[in-house]
C-alpha cells in the first residue's frame, strides 16, 4: 500500500461514511478479529460501519467486544444485502478472492461501494481500489495494527480493539509458535497488552472452552490417524456419522490436523472432513518447512492460502477424496523428502 495510497483513504475516512466489513466464509480467529478490532477502531469516527460474516463462527469467538453487532449473511441475507448494496465503503479482509466469502460473492461483486483488501494470503484477485496485500505478515490482525499505524492512529487503539487483533494474532501463529511470528509479531503483541488485552484470559477464552463430546471427537480424530512414510505424510479423516455421533459444533474440528503434524519425520498433514449439507469434503493442510500446500491445494484441492497452511474441497466421497490423495503423494516425494 502506497503513501498515496493512505492518503486517499485518509481522505475517504475524512466524514462519516457507511461502511462494511467483510470476513471470508467459515470466519476464523483471524478474521473475526481482524473485522472486529477494524469494525472498533472505524466507530470512533462517526462511521455507519457493520460487519457482516458470511456465515456463523465458533462460540469460542462470541465474547469478543461487539461481537453482538455482527450480521451473519446466511441468516440476515436481505438486511445484509441493502447495507452492501448502500455502502460507501467495503473492507475485505482476510481474503483475497470474493468467491471465498461463498454466497456474498455476488452481492459483493456488484456493489459500487469503494472496496479496500486488507489480506495476508498468496495471489490476490484485482477486485479492490484499494489493497494492503502481505503474506510476510503473522496474520490480517497484525496487518490491521500496521493500517491504523499508517493512518496516525495507534493512539486511538484501546482495550476493545487490542483485545479483538490479540485474537487473530495468537490464533494464526498458533499460539506464537508458527514460524511467521516475527520479533516485529512480538513487539506488536508487546504494545496490544500495554493497551489492556488480557493476554492470558484472552487465552483460556478461546482454548479453554472443550466440552466432553469435542474432546471424544479429538479421539475419534485420532484413531483415524493415518501416516504414509515414503512420503513424510500423515492423514486424519472424519466422517459426517462420526461428527454427528459427537455432537459436532463449528470449530470443534480446529487444530486437530497440527496432530498429524507434530509426528515424527511427517512434513505434509491433512485433514479431510466430510459435510454432507454442502456436499463437499472440506480440507486442511499443513506443512513444514518449503513445502507449499498452498500450491498444493491449488493444484488439486480448489483451494490455497499460506506456505504452510492452506485449505481446499472434494466434490469426490471421502472414501474417494482420500484416494485421490494418496495417489497424488508419490509426484511430491521428492520434494517432501528433500525437506
Amino acid at each position: 500500500m502506497t503513501q498515496q495510497d493512505i492518503n486517499d483513504i485518509k481522505q475517504l475516512l475524512g466524514s462519516p461514511k457507511k461502511i462494511v466489513i467483510v470476513p471470508h466464509k467459515n470466519p476464523d480467529g483471524d478474521a473475526v478479529g481482524s473485522t472486529l478490532g477494524l469494525y472498533n477502531y472505524l466507530k470512533k469516527f462517526n462511521h455507519k460501519v457493520t460487519v457482516i460474516t458470511p456465515n456463523d463462527y465458533p462460540d469460542f469467538l462470541k465474547w469478543l467486544p461487539s461481537e453482538n453487532t455482527v450480521l451473519k449473511h446466511d441468516y440476515q441475507t436481505k438486511e445484509s444485502n441493502v447495507l452492501i448494496q448502500n455502502a460507501d465503503i467495503i473492507f475485505t479482509l482476510d481474503f483475497n478472492a470474493l468467491h471465498r466469502a461463498g454466497n456474498m460473492e455476488t452481492v459483493l461483486g456488484e456493489s459500487k461501494a469503494i472496496k479496500i483488501m486488507i489480506d495476508h494470503h498468496q495471489a490476490p484477485d484485482d477486485y479492490a481500489a484499494y489493497m494492503f496485500s502481505d503474506v510476510s505478515m503473522s496474520s490480517t490482525c497484525e496487518m490491521v495494527y500496521h493500517f491504523i499505524d499508517m493512518l496516525g492512529d495507534i493512539h486511538k487503539v484501546d482495550t476493545d480493539i487490542a483485545t479483538c487483533l490479540y485474537v487473530g494474532i495468537m490464533t494464526d501463529t498458533g499460539s506464537f509458535r508458527f514460524s511467521c511470528t516475527t520479533s516485529n509479531t512480538h513487539r506488536i503483541v508487546a504494545n496490544l497488552i500495554d493497551k489492556g488485552a488480557n493476554n492470558s484470559q484472552i487465552h483460556n477464552d478461546v482454548y479453554d472452552t472443550n466440552t466432553y463430546e469435542k474432546l471424544q471427537l479429538l479421539g475419534c480424530a485420532l484413531s483415524n490417524l493415518k501416516t504414509i512414510p515414503e512420503s513424510r505424510t500423515a492423514y486424519i479423516t472424519l466422517s459426517q456419522e462420526e461428527l454427528n455421533t459427537y455432537n459436532y459444533k463449528k470449530g470443534d474440528t480446529e487444530g486437530i490436523v497440527n496432530y498429524g503434524l507434530s509426528l515424527k519425520n511427517i512434513v505434509l498433514a491433512a485433514i479431510f472432513i466430510e459435510d454432507k449439507q454442502e456436499g463437499i469434503i472440506k480440507i486442511s493442510l499443513r506443512s513444514k518447512g518449503h513445502f507449499s500446500v498452498n500450491e498444493f491445494s491449488r493444484s488439486h484441492f480448489e483451494g490455497g492460502g499460506h506456505t504452510n497452511a492452506a485449505g481446499g474441497k472434494s466434490h469426490l466421497s471421502l472414501k474417494d477424496t482420500v484416494g485421490k490423495f494418496i495417489s497424488i503423494l508419490p509426484d511430491y516425494n521428492k520434494a517432501l523428502n528433500n525437506e
